[in-house]
């Protein structure tokens, strides 16, 4: 008979949240990807793109949706 261990799950990349170049924003890593594939490093060009996250490479619905309630947040904050 094998004994049970417990397993940690593994990290699932659009659940997990990452800070990363623009402070204060806490996205998955697969955002963050995209951002950066995208040449979007600051806050300013996140803002602009905010109306077109969707149609950026590896940026669904769901994920376009996450990183503006996080950008709303963030900008509440400031």
């Amino acid at each position: 008979m094998r004994d049970e261990q417990e397993v940690e799950p593994m990290p699932n990349q659009y659940n997990e949240r990452w800070e990363g170049p623009i402070r204060g924003l806490r996205l998955p890593l697969v955002a963050w990807n995209s951002l950066h594939n995208e040449g979007i490093m600051t806050i300013v060009q996140l803002t602009a793109a905010a109306d077109r996250l969707e149609r950026l490479p590896g940026i669904g619905l769901n994920m376009a949706r996450v990183i503006r309630e996080e950008l709303a947040r963030v900008s509440a904050a400031e």
